[in-house]
């Protein structure tokens, strides 16, 4: 017989992915899932990924992306984050046909593609089979002829015909041959398992439930998979009896701790929110031998970068040995934020979080399973790692790695041990002023590999209303220095540039790379022989050396600003701005409202650079008067003058300028009450709740007439047994303006039409503890509340998570002082009854 030259290297590729396949994963007696071959715990932490599917693969479209390039950029980025997981719930909508028939198209062509691509660096998969709704979100659903379409999603687990269609698309699923590895999804090592659905509804009962169930697993088994399966628990609360009773081997649960979908970007101290995570039907026969799999999670609308290792960590001492987070940004898309409003993640366009995600997949492989670290504030150290909200910091500090997700002064436990450093900011090895991520990794001693990623400037909320025609991130790509103090490196040493397209070579003598640009280097130190030749095609666990992904640097120009609240009248006002430009502005002044084109000596002042993209100017006390402090930011470049906000090309000075916009703070005596909230103005950002469920409530604005101001009328109602009703507004950035006033404080004051007896007010502070006391009653229409009478109390969690059967309230184990000029959140509640409308109805409240 004879062989081509292709068909033999096609033989060997083969052989050497055989070779290189890794161990699979089965699930013991009790629950835990360990590696065949070690018998060791095996845990997985990574993400959910939907480029091959619905908006994620139309968006590409739109944007004449190169779907396949877009996954090897993204599966590189999940490499370099230390991820070994990788979850995706399959529309089945795109993939399937009326009768369950599987249908080769693009979809799946490009999940196969992304599976191949993961294997390649180690990333094990747990499918999810379908999901049952339609593909459209957040545009509307495209018709696609699947079975999915032909019924309810309450009705599709119950149905014989739909069954039937499920049973078939499962089973033709499992035994589909992917052409990039040339195994069978069922006997493809890098997949772990199956989950049967993404978020079933059961409306019918527990003996109807398990039988699906079952008839699932037979279809499995029937089509010869020996895979794991596993079924979503943390849903249908009602049947959970019948999960437990079937021959599932592993169990799937979700966490939105910080609910989903509000709009805006959430702040405040959100560690009390994933202090634990309690399972109610773990008693149920069954239970402790089902492994456990965290599905999806994310601290929705959230920024910060210290939630991600925290939220672990509970997870970890809840037992999951599986965890992947929703979801990942295609890195072509990410400029956007459109594929999930509520959700943000991308390595370029939101460094730390992606950091912190990086610290997490760490933790979730270090921490024990079981084991438990206290109740906030007291777990935000565990093991090797550290989170901290005010500093909005994620760490881990062992004795081989050193990562942070912010700027840090911890010390490295063992800095000339060091095998691996990555960051964002600087610290005590690394100071740079860039604001995208770097990571440092030794490959011998004395050679080190550093990979910069460029950086990233916020334009608005990511958590806005979406749109591919707004950008919520841009991305910059400016020299800057670095200055690196690592003992095994030394101060001297040689830069080699190694990806693509990147000529820069330097020598350092002093540990300064000058006007580094964003991109991969090797880092030699002076005098050491290298015991391998390091070359940009170098294996290194799973990338090449010269491997390297960062989206094109945008060309527009970006201020991003936003106005203090409110200052007191007498003393200077700081402001601040980041500035992005692809060449750094030659300066950048503001004018005042009292500027015009006929005067020759307007009053202008100059903004400094700070660091990197940073300015500040401070505006002194006599310059300003009145009640508000109005002005605009003009950037000048070469020829070219802009104007902020509205990006007018022109100047307050020229005679033609006609914008008109300004930003504006407002100003207020020194010694005036601190207004919280008026209902004339901050109603949209006062929320409401009800607990322990959601239910009716009703908001209306009430004129009073002339000369009289308006107020905010809340109705709530539910058909809970005991329900609390909540009103909470986040007051940090009102706070933050005026702390002097704020520690002086006396009283909480409240200006009521409507208030019902039992009234509970009080605040949050940013250690994220509660203290409230009783309202007692109106004075004038005015509740005047002591500040000293406030008292710690439990702190109710807002918005509402998922899944529903999660806390409520976080129950404080640790006495705190109040101290007035923390306060970060105004918070009210009162009881209802069942079936009972309780009505609120405010115009102000303030600290005077």
């Amino acid at each position: 017989m004879k062989f081509s030259f292709a068909t033999l290297l096609c033989f060997f590729t083969v052989l050497f992915a055989v070779a290189q396949q890794p161990s699979e994963v089965f699930i013991d007696k009790k629950g835990v899932m360990r590696w065949s071959d070690s018998k060791q715990e095996a845990s997985f932490f990574g993400v959910n990924y939907t480029l091959p599917f619905a908006h994620a693969y139309r968006a590409a479209g739109y944007l004449g992306v190169d779907r396949k390039k877009a996954i090897d950029d993204d599966v590189y980025h999940f490499a370099r984050l230390g991820f070994n997981a990788y979850r995706v719930h399959i529309w089945d909508v795109e993939i399937s046909d009326a009768q369950g028939n599987l249908i080769a198209n693009d979809h799946l062509d490009l999940l196969d593609y992304l599976i191949s691509k993961l294997k390649e660096r180690g990333i094990s998969i747990v499918i999810t089979a379908q999901t049952n709704f339609g593909n459209g979100y957040p545009e509307r659903n495209q018709p696609t002829g699947g079975f999915s379409y032909l019924y309810d999603k309450c009705d599709i687990h119950s149905k014989p015909e739909a069954i039937a269609a499920q049973e078939n698309y499962i089973s033709a699923l499992v035994q589909h041959v992917n052409p990039y590895t040339g195994n069978a999804y069922k006997d493809e090592a890098a997949v772990v398992g199956f989950e049967i659905n993404n978020e079933p509804c059961h409306s019918g009962t527990v003996a109807e439930t398990r039988d699906y169930i079952n008839r699932m697993l037979l279809a499995l088994k029937q089509a010869g998979n020996s895979k794991p399966v596993f079924y979503n628990v943390s849903h249908n609360r009602q049947v959970a009896a019948a999960y437990f009773d079937t021959d599932i081997q592993g169990t799937t649960y979700q966490w939105y701790p910080s609910g989903l979908v509000s709009g805006y970007t959430r702040q405040g101290n959100f560690l009390t929110y994933v202090d634990e995570y309690p399972i109610p039907f773990s008693e149920l026969k069954g239970f402790s031998n089902k492994a456990k799999l965290v599905y999806e999670f994310d601290p929705a609308d959230l920024l910060y970068s210290y939630m991600y290792p925290a939220t672990v960590r509970s997870f970890r001492t809840a037992g999951f040995q599986w965890i992947t987070q929703f979801a990942y940004d295609p890195l072509e898309l990410a400029a956007h934020n459109t594929e999930y409003q509520t959700h943000y993640l991308n390595l370029a366009y939101t460094p730390g979080k992606a950091i912190s995600l990086k610290i997490a997949a760490e933790a979730a492989r270090q921490l024990p399973m079981y084991k438990s670290y206290g109740t906030y504030p007291v777990d935000t150290v565990f093991g090797e790692f550290r989170v901290s909200a005010k500093q909005n910091l994620s760490e881990l500090n062992s004795y081989t790695r050193f990562y942070y997700s912010n700027s840090t002064s911890t010390q490295p436990k063992q800095a000339d041990q060091l095998e691996a450093i990555a960051g964002v900011g600087r610290s005590q090895l690394v100071h740079y002023e860039g604001s995208g991520a770097y990571f440092l990794d030794k490959l011998e001693d004395g050679v080190w590999r550093l990979e910069v990623m460029p950086d990233a400037v916020p334009v608005s909320d990511p958590f806005s209303k979406p749109s591919l025609d707004k950008d919520v991130v841009r991305i910059y790509s400016g020299s800057r220095d670095m200055t690196l103090q690592l003992p095994n490196l030394g101060n001297a040493f040689q830069i080699t540039a190694m990806n693509a397209g990147n000529q820069f070579e330097a020598r350092s003598e002093n540990g300064t790379i000058e006007q580094l640009k964003p991109g991969v280097y090797l880092l030699q130190k002076s005098g050491i022989h290298p015991a391998k030749s390091w070359t940009p095609e170098s294996s290194w666990n799973n990338i090449r050396l010269g491997e390297y992904v960062a989206p094109t640097a945008s060309d527009k120009l970006t201020v991003y600003h936003q106005p203090a609240k409110l200052a007191e009248t007498g003393k200077a006002i700081q402001i601040e701005a980041i500035i992005a430009a692809p060449v750094q502005p030659d300066s950048v002044l503001i004018y005042t409202d009292r500027v015009s084109f006929w005067n020759d000596h307007n009053t202008y002042f100059k903004m400094k650079r700070e660091q990197g993209y940073n300015y500040a100017a401070e505006i002194p006390a006599e310059s300003f008067h009145g009640n508000a402090l109005n002005y605009n930011l003009v950037v000048f470049s070469g020829a070219n003058k802009t104007t902020f906000p509205g990006a007018t090309d022109c100047s307050p000075l020229d005679w033609d300028y006609t914008a008109g916009s300004f930003y504006s703070t407002k100003l207020v005596a020194p010694d005036s009450p601190l207004i919280l909230f008026d209902a004339e103005k901050d109603a949209q950002r006062l929320e409401s709740y009800v607990l322990p469920e959601w239910s009716s409530i009703r908001r209306e604005s009430v004129d009073h007439g002339p000369g009289e101001k308006s107020s905010l009328r809340i109705s709530f109602k539910s058909d809970d047994a005991e329900p609390k009703f909540y009103l909470r507004r986040y007051i940090g950035d009102l706070i933050v303006n005026r702390p002097a006033f704020a520690s002086q404080a006396k009283y909480l004051c409240i200006q009521a039409q409507a208030a019902p007896a039992g009234l509970m007010a009080g605040l949050v502070t940013s250690d994220g503890f509660t203290y409230a006391a009783l309202c007692l009653k109106a004075d004038n229409g005015i509740i005047r509340l002591p500040l000293s009478q406030l008292q710690q109390t439990k702190t109710a969690l807002l918005p509402n998570a998922y899944p529903v059967f999660m806390p409520r309230y976080f129950e404080p184990k640790t006495a705190i002082p109040f101290s007035n000029q923390n306060s970060e959140s105004l918070v009210l509640w009162i009881d209802g009854q069942k079936g009972e409308s309780r009505t609120l109805e405010l115009s102000t409240i303030w600290i005077e």
